[in-house]
């Protein structure tokens, strides 16, 4: 499976100024971070798309099937976190999604990696890497953006209702 983790680290107090927040903010249905991850896995998404159809087109590849499933399959979708770990997760991923290939069943995962890191009979043609690479600082912009953007919604949201009590 191709898989691409990433962790943003040194955001001092910003734990503590979650923990502090109002129910609407840090809820288990992920409230603005959920979103915001969202958004910057969507930026990734995008990119990994166009990243797919490039690489099929430098195989001069006429398995349209195969790679047409792929793109078809490839999701953003919120995961679990870590083991021992709390907070929010957005992956981007390939949905499973099984095909016949010259008479063997495979799956759009298979189609993935090989695409990815390449067999004996094909050369590597990574599209997820440099997907990720290409997008990273700009993903982590968005999250950054829209996490903001979206605390201060809740946030005035809050004090309109509290005005009126």
């Amino acid at each position: 499976m191709v898989q691409v983790t990433v962790q943003l680290r040194g955001l001092n107090g910003v734990l503590e100024t979650l923990k502090a927040l109002p129910p609407e903010v840090v809820s288990k249905r992920g409230g603005p971070v959920k979103k915001a991850l969202r958004k910057g896995a969507l930026v990734i998404l995008r990119e990994a798309m166009l990243s797919v159809a490039r690489s099929t087109e430098a195989l001069g590849t006429d398995d349209h099937e195969s790679t047409g499933l792929l793109l078809s399959a490839l999701i953003a979708s919120r995961g679990k976190p870590p083991p021992a770990e709390n907070g929010e997760r957005y992956l981007v991923r390939v949905k499973r999604k099984k095909y016949q290939r010259r008479g063997v069943t495979v799956t759009t995962q298979q189609t993935a990696e090989w695409l990815e890191y390449g067999t004996e009979k094909q050369p590597a043609e990574p599209w997820l890497r440099p997907a990720f690479n290409a997008k990273a600082q700009e993903a982590i912009g968005v999250i950054e953006q829209e996490t903001v953007r979206e605390v201060k919604r809740v946030v005035d949201k809050l004090a309109k209702q509290n005005r009126g009590k």
